[in-house]
């Protein structure tokens, strides 16, 4: 199958199956996703959805953030990983916020990534999310899934899966192609024993080509 044949294929399954996909994580705005999603790396969605709600509660807007300490913010997300360090970032992004954007989270990449603990990944979640911007974030799931179904080739790095991805996906359709690939991936297309059995991709799927049985 030509990898044209395969995105198309891809796309078509699931606009018509997973129209709405969106991300797991909870937020009301703009300022709650970014929290969030600094948070949620290397951590589940599901325990940042635990830990947020007394967090924004306590910081319901970038100035109380930005005024609190370390410390306190620790207090807030100390089950999650490595708590220290997101503690540090989320203080810093939220001073930076404050005082080099006025308060209000950039809508682009460049000046995302100039915040504390904002990584392109996380930058291209945000744009993506709430902007519906043609950005593709890769995470482990994202990285996996693309590789495994033959959406990219001979692809090592995020990076290079994500330019990939965004130069042969519909325009329209990288901002919720980065949701399929990674619900897809969480819940089927598992890393250690995909479940093959039950994936609806495998007529598409260049690992079921080559391991027909799932293993």
């Amino acid at each position: 199958m030509l990898k044209k044949d395969r995105y198309k294929a891809f796309v078509d399954y699931f606009s018509a199956n997973q129209p709405e996909a969106e991300t797991e994580l909870h937020y009301s705005n703009p300022y709650e996703l970014l929290v969030a999603v600094i948070l949620s790396a290397q951590c589940t969605d599901k325990r940042i959805n635990q830990v947020t709600p007394a967090l924004f509660e306590r910081f319901p807007d970038p100035q109380s953030l930005a005024a609190s300490t370390v410390d306190e913010v620790f207090q807030y997300i100390r089950s999650v990983s490595y708590p220290n360090n997101k503690a540090k970032h989320l203080v810093g992004m939220a001073q930076t916020l404050v005082n080099s954007f006025g308060s209000e989270v950039p809508s682009n990449i460049e000046d995302l990534q100039k915040m504390p603990g904002v990584g392109r990944k996380t930058a291209n979640v945000i744009v993506s999310v709430i902007h519906h911007a043609p950005a593709m974030a890769v995470d482990t799931h994202v990285f996996r899934v693309a590789n495994r179904i033959g959406l990219t080739s001979n692809a090592k790095t995020p990076l290079s899966v994500e330019k990939q991805l965004v130069k042969n996906l519909p325009k329209d359709k990288i901002h919720i192609a980065h949701h399929w690939l990674i619900l897809h991936g969480r819940y089927i297309c598992i890393a250690r024993k995909p479940k093959c059995v039950i994936c609806p991709l495998t007529g598409f799927c260049k690992y079921y080509e080559q391991h027909p049985m799932g293993m």
